[in-house]
């Protein structure tokens, strides 16, 4: 077991657990965006960002992906830290400040608005659909393209070939709507109408690949079961 101190709290985890889920599993909140529990750690949006006490006065970690460390000294709740998120989610704003999960974060950070804007956008890239469609589901029918202010998620319904299975994970997991259901589906149609010579691949976890997923009402594809 490690022992350190976080927010004045001596505790003691198993070896190999993250600063993150120590702090969850003692109801310590630290914000949250680009993780999820049933992916690896990314370390992108950089919301969970604490500060390791040390001589030199301090320094940010991501939460999500440091791990616990013997005799470490955590502060969640800093003027460092708070300065540090202020920063992050007024940076989302100036594209995203009407996505409900980016404005409810700002209201609680006391941001009211950003100085600087860009053109409005529901994508955060945060790349949870991304390394969802590769961790979980095995696929890879989407990734993150381009560099600086041009990147962006080039997801299935952009992509010319037959990789994206239309599972919908990447729409269940999206925190911020930027894509839907409709999205991959086509509205009940496929959005693969080309021909390939190669098979479609099959789901990672259950085994076959969605063919039986195309419904009038895409809705219904969450609710219905797939048959054996």
């Amino acid at each position: 077991m490690i022992t350190f101190t976080m927010d004045g709290q001596q505790m003691q985890v198993a070896e190999g657990r993250t600063i993150l889920e120590a702090a969850r599993e003692r109801g310590i909140p630290i914000p949250t965006i680009c993780y999820h529990e049933a992916l690896a750690p990314f370390a992108a949006c950089r919301m969970c960002l604490v500060e390791l006490a040390n001589r030199r006065g301090g320094q940010l970690a991501p939460a999500c992906a440091y791990p616990c460390e013997e005799g470490l000294i955590v502060l969640t709740n800093s003027e460092k830290v708070r300065r540090s998120r202020r920063m992050t989610i007024e940076l989302l704003m100036a594209s995203s400040a009407h996505v409900p999960l980016i404005r409810a974060m700002a209201d609680e950070l006391g941001v009211a608005a950003p100085r600087f804007t860009m053109a409005e956008d529901d994508c955060i890239l945060c790349g949870l659909c991304v390394r969802a469609c590769d961790e979980i589901v095995g696929v890879r029918a989407i990734s993150l393209v381009n560099r600086g202010i041009a990147k962006e998620v080039s997801p299935p319904f952009r992509i010319a070939s037959n990789a994206c299975i239309e599972c919908g994970t990447c729409v269940l997991i999206c925190p911020t709507g930027a894509i839907t259901l409709a999205d991959v589906t086509g509205g009940g149609h496929s959005v693969h109408p080309w021909q390939s010579e190669f098979d479609a691949i099959d789901c990672r976890l259950c085994g076959h690949h969605p063919e039986a997923w195309r419904f009038a009402d895409p809705a219904a594809a969450l609710t219905e079961e797939v048959a054996p």
